[in-house]
């Protein structure tokens, strides 16, 4: 009878080994946002081993071990997320002496959640297919404040069986996964997103700071543009003047959040692309300029909705 039972207690704690062993994630890219969906992860049951080129900004993420290389922290797990700032980051992490495609197992899932250039998605495609890895440009849309709320939306390209397979763990830091279609497909829906929301945020901050400069009580106009036509994500959950709204980088001087340098590398990419096909984004255009401009101002690592105080005439007081 003892033995039946240490039988049974043996087999019970093999099993749920095992079951741990196959939850592990090897998280590359620890910023504002890959903090939080990688801090998701672990409290959804995952472990999780980070890495970052930043030391300090990989010990953010409480409960994680961290790892010395990219191979490190893609050796024995089942799956892999990079979130990096540019396309050329994220081939040198993939292909590197001590980069992902050395310590990563055939079996395991990998997808990259970095905003990047869909011919360099499908580049990473072609890559990881001769590696036998499979693989699904995946990026993100929600900003920090999905990320926080683990409510992203992932916009998927590559094969729809390896999307079936990701759903477990990206659903464990969003709330809808979108299939756009073959390799690249999700950086291409990413870009046209990112070029309206950079769009969306100036025309915000221009109807509040006009609002503001006749006279009209800020949280009045927000209350009366979000239940009105004017109503976005920039206006109902992320509004860029400080006062409004809690929990959004304007309470907090523009620190953390959607940083400009971000936006503005997103809007030339998707300036990039739209040369490539012909389509003219004159609005695109000019927002990307705004955004450049404020970069250049020494503003690069703010969240890109201090343009609404830039639009206030306070460029000399801007946050540092």
């Amino acid at each position: 009878m003892l033995q039946k039972r240490l039988i049974v207690l043996f087999r019970s704690t093999h099993k749920h080994f095992q079951q741990r062993n196959k939850s592990d994630v090897g998280f590359i890219g620890i910023g504002n946002m890959g903090q939080r969906m990688a801090t998701n992860l672990i409290k959804k049951g995952r472990t999780v081993k980070v890495y970052d080129a930043s030391k300090t900004a990989a010990q953010t993420v409480a409960g994680a071990k961290v790892c010395a290389t990219p191979q490190e922290a893609a050796t024995d797990v089942d799956f892999v997320i990079t979130m990096l700032p540019d396309g050329d980051i994220v081939k040198k992490v993939l292909t590197a002496e001590d980069g992902v495609l050395k310590g990563i197992k055939k079996s395991a899932l990998y997808v990259d959640s970095s905003t990047i250039n869909p011919i360099t998605a499908q580049e990473l495609h072609k890559i990881t297919a001769g590696e036998g890895i499979q693989f699904l440009d995946a990026p993100v849309s929600g900003g920090v404040t999905g990320a926080s709320a683990a409510t992203l939306t992932f916009m998927l390209g590559g094969s729809q069986e390896i999307a079936k397979k990701v759903e477990p763990y990206l659903l464990q830091m969003g709330g809808r996964i979108m299939h756009c279609g073959g390799p690249g497909a999700g950086q291409i829906a990413k870009l046209c997103n990112n070029l309206i929301l950079g769009i969306c945020m100036i025309g915000v901050a221009e109807g509040m700071n006009l609002g503001a400069k006749m006279g009209l009580d800020v949280k009045t106009l927000s209350q009366v543009v979000n239940t009105s036509t004017g109503r976005c994500w920039s206006s109902d959950t992320y509004n860029p003047v400080p006062g409004i709204m809690e929990n959004v980088p304007s309470a907090d001087n523009y620190n953390g959040g959607f940083q400009v340098q971000l936006i503005a590398k997103d809007m030339a990419l998707a300036s990039n692309v739209a040369v490539s096909c012909g389509a003219p984004i004159p609005l695109g255009s000019a927002a990307h300029q705004m955004y450049r401009t404020l970069a250049a101002y020494g503003k690069g690592n703010k969240d890109f909705g201090i343009v609404y105080q830039f639009l206030q005439g306070q460029l000399d007081s801007l946050p540092k």
